[in-house]
């Protein structure tokens, strides 16, 4: 059974270890993740990767610890008990005053997840309300009201992610919102323009190279000119993983093999740049609040690289392929492209992680 770590030192968010948890939830945290066995269903978290399982873990870990150091918290109670309007309320007011509006709604809604899996039979349809209006109370920093930062669109893709496969909704359905949601993660990391994204193909512009996935554009499918060959960050690689192994299949036409990326359910064929761009526009837009097209995700990484790569200068131009006059050895020019994308990523892991 996945565990959490222990408490952090003090001055750093706080998570109640697994170990330490209520039996009752403990108990049904355990049967959630009971593995699959041969024709015999898992627990009900059991499809998740083990860094989702962690991640939620520590959430429902943090409103735990919140309620044990407020007193509020029962060891005797039944799993998920504690997940009431009055907690949360409490809870939610402790959350606001030491943290970003963005981790709030993140705290929530990883509560109401963990909530879910552990009372599979508990309605939490109040909470999911709460974690909407949260969500749109989220508003960026920056003076332009459609400019987001990555690492917000890094945590809604997650989600989204995290939402499809625990939905009851058709195979078919649930490949679908996996796969734009795994569009919006792989934007906010590598934000190729959006004819270039469209376009990607499984063995050609896109490729597995000993286990890793890369971008590979020639110079004459770029704006630059320049070849663009760049490695998938390892944050975001089990994503693209999982799509690619258990849901893509599921969107292609039996009638019309592809080897698109982002394959249409309708057309078989390769999503249109325009299809992609409303449809990212759409989802940005339920999740968080604001309609973010693929050109606004460059925006923010270059806000985003600007406001936290300040010692790295040229991390944004890498990123988004620009051409510095200031720059014009060839080998550096490829070279920073190369590495930009898992630098970034590492940046914006960071930010998730405070």
């Amino acid at each position: 059974m996945p565990r959490t770590k222990s408490r952090p030192t003090k001055g750093g968010p706080q998570s109640l270890p697994i170990a330490d948890w209520p039996a009752s939830d403990q108990r049904a945290w355990e049967e959630a993740c009971r593995p699959g066995y041969r024709f015999q269903q898992g627990g009900s978290a059991a499809h998740l990767a083990e860094v989702s399982r962690l991640d939620i873990a520590r959430r429902y870990g943090m409103f735990l610890d919140f309620l044990e150091r407020t007193g509020a918290l029962d060891r005797n109670a039944l799993a998920a008990a504690h997940t009431t309007p009055e907690n949360v309320a409490n809870y939610i007011g402790e959350l606001q005053s030491r943290v970003r509006s963005v981790s709030v709604w993140n705290c929530i809604y990883k509560l109401r997840r963990c909530s879910e899996v552990l009372a599979r039979q508990a309605d939490f349809r109040w909470l999911s309300e709460i974690e909407k209006d949260i969500a749109f109370t989220m508003q960026p920093k920056s003076k332009y009201d459609r400019l987001v930062l990555s690492e917000r669109l890094l945590e809604a893709a997650m989600a989204l992610i995290i939402e499809a496969e625990l939905s009851d909704c058709s195979p078919l359905e649930r490949a679908k919102r996996v796969r734009n949601a795994t569009m919006i993660a792989f934007l906010s990391l590598c934000p190729i323009r959006a004819k270039n994204f469209a376009g990607l193909q499984i063995g050609t512009t896109f490729r597995n190279i000993a286990g890793v996935w890369w971008i590979t554009l020639p110079k004459q499918m770029t704006k630059s000119r320049n070849p663009l060959e760049r490695q998938m960050p390892s944050l975001i690689r089990p994503i693209i993983d999982k799509y690619i192994d258990l849901y893509r299949p599921v969107l292609l036409r039996p009638d019309r093999p592809s080897n698109s990326l982002w394959p249409s359910v309708t057309r078989g064929a390769a999503m249109l740049p325009n299809n992609i761009s409303t449809l990212i526009s759409k989802i940005t837009e339920e999740a968080i609040g604001i309609s973010v097209s693929p050109h606004l995700f460059r925006t923010a990484v270059s806000s985003t690289a600007a406001i936290y790569g300040g010692d790295m200068p040229y991390l944004g131009s890498a990123l988004l392929d620009h051409r510095d006059p200031r720059v014009n050895e060839d080998h550096y020019k490829r070279t920073s492209s190369m590495s930009a994308a898992q630098t970034y990523a590492e940046l914006i892991d960071g930010l998730r992680n405070q």
